[in-house]
């Protein structure tokens, strides 16, 4: 699988995150205790903007929108979309659907991803 640099390490603190455009995708790259991961940016519910979102409990991203919550390191979804009251009615025609991962690395203070 071909890497992409998009940048350094220096690039993202400890504990945040910042998209990169990679081909025709935005994605989502995250530096957490453990190292740096990334997702799609787009929550798969309404398509809101993950990068507005906030990391909680240090390895799980929610959604700004709806409060979706996901494991950042596999995608998976940890809570659907439970935010307003009544949202829950939308849940019926957008099922759960977890989020796409990359794999990120680092090699001389540099960060690649794989497409």
């Amino acid at each position: 699988m071909p890497q992409t640099e998009i940048g350094s390490v220096e690039d993202i603190p400890l504990g945040q995150m910042k998209t990169f455009k990679v081909q025709d995708q935005t994605i989502l790259v995250y530096h957490l205790k453990d190292g740096f991961y990334g997702t799609q940016n787009l929550c798969p519910h309404t398509f809101g903007p993950l990068k507005m979102g906030k990391i909680i409990d240090g390895s799980k991203i929610q959604c700004p929108l709806h409060r979706a919550r996901f494991d950042i390191k596999t995608g998976e979804v940890i809570d659907w979309a439970n935010f307003p009251p009544g949202i829950q009615v939308l849940n019926v025609v957008r099922k759960e659907k977890g989020l796409k991962t990359y794999k990120v690395s680092k090699k001389d203070g540099k960060l690649f991803v794989s497409i």
